[in-house]
């Protein structure tokens, strides 16, 4: 796998940074709701600080704003970062979708970000499989480094791609089927077990049908619609009543895949087994939760919500590595080029 040049490497003092971090957080009633990804910063952010950078300027995307919607303002993110690391060398730039030549890689918006700046350091995992102006353009204007959070992500999602300690076990979950479907493909025929559990589950069984054998659920939680307050029912899997859905897996379901989890010495997991938000459909994703925390093995958890269940039972110390990335880190299982990796030089 290709290894980009390290931030270790430069020769920052005195220097003017730009930094692309990934601060993309919930936030809730205008505060952030979960620092992880903020916190997952800091350690790039103090080796420039204490290496006697110039100045250090941060950049980031935050939700899908269309336009410059006050909504997506990321101001409380500084603020948050501001008390977790304050020092008055660091600069967060606003929202970088609030200009839409981000997204379309627009060389005008490139050349604004780097103006005055005279490194970058690409430290933004979740973003690197965009090829963004803050990803990709800026680090074709700029001499280009990995921070440090990036070369973490690479080294312990790369030990999935090389030879692993067996049993390896698979864990899939969530709604966005397309997008996990490469990566099943590409690490399934090797995996030891692939469990598959929320609606993953419903579209494999049904749709896309995998060269591999998976344990599907063998019970669900079915509502009869798609409310928090829905009335409920435990039925097989193979039984949901017309009109009704699967919002959790079942007791048993839960059994069977703690079960396997147990036996595993490496595990991957990506995305809850339901509806995980709404507390009377989170058991599922708990158990699974518990039964990754809880195992010996080498065990990497990634996506926003598996990473979210995670923070809020308060078992991210658990996890051997809990990628920040989602997209990102599915893409480099598939097996991917990741543009904001390519664009920063090979370490020499």
């Amino acid at each position: 796998m290709r290894r980009p040049r390290s931030v270790r490497d430069a020769d920052i003092a005195g220097k003017r940074v730009l930094v692309r971090s990934d601060l993309n957080v919930p936030l809730e009633d205008g505060r952030v709701a979960d620092d992880t990804r903020i916190r997952a910063s800091l350690p790039t952010l103090r080796l420039l600080l204490d290496g006697d950078a110039a100045a250090v300027t941060v950049c980031s995307h935050l939700g899908r704003p269309k336009g410059e919607d006050p909504a997506f303002s990321i101001r409380p993110v500084g603020r948050r970062l501001g008390e977790l690391l304050p020092d008055d060398r660091i600069r967060l730039l606003e929202n970088t979708r609030f200009n839409p030549g981000e997204t379309k890689n627009d060389p005008a918006f490139a050349q604004e970000l780097a103006d005055g700046n005279e490194l970058f350091v690409q430290d933004a995992f979740g973003s690197v499989h965009r090829a963004h102006a803050s990803t990709v353009g800026v680090a074709r204007l700029l001499p280009a480094y990995a921070g440090l959070l990036l070369e973490r992500e690479l080294d312990e999602l790369g030990r999935l791609l090389g030879d692993v300690e067996r049993p390896l076990v698979l864990i899939s979950g969530g709604a966005k089927v397309e997008d996990k479907l490469g990566v099943l493909k590409n690490l399934g025929g090797k995996a030891d077990e692939v469990l598959v559990g929320g609606k993953m589950a419903e579209q494999i069984r049904s749709d896309n049908p995998l060269p591999f054998d998976v344990v599907l659920p063998v019970d669900i939680v079915a509502a009869s619609e798609f409310s928090a307050d829905a009335e409920t029912k435990l039925v097989p899997y193979d039984a949901l009543p017309e009109g009704w859905l699967g919002l959790d897996i079942g007791p048993r379901t839960r059994e069977l895949f703690a079960d396997r989890i147990s036996e595993a010495r490496t595990i991957f997991w990506n995305g809850p087994m339901g509806v995980f938000e709404w507390p009377r459909f989170s058991e599922g994703t708990k158990a699974v939760a518990e039964a990754v925390a809880s195992s010996s093995s080498y065990s990497v958890v990634g996506g926003a919500d598996s990473a979210r269940a995670l923070s809020e039972l308060g078992l991210a110390d658990e996890v051997s590595w809990l990628s920040t990335g989602g997209g990102a880190a599915l893409e480099l299982l598939e097996g991917k080029e990741l543009p904001g990796v390519a664009a920063i030089p090979e370490r020499t």
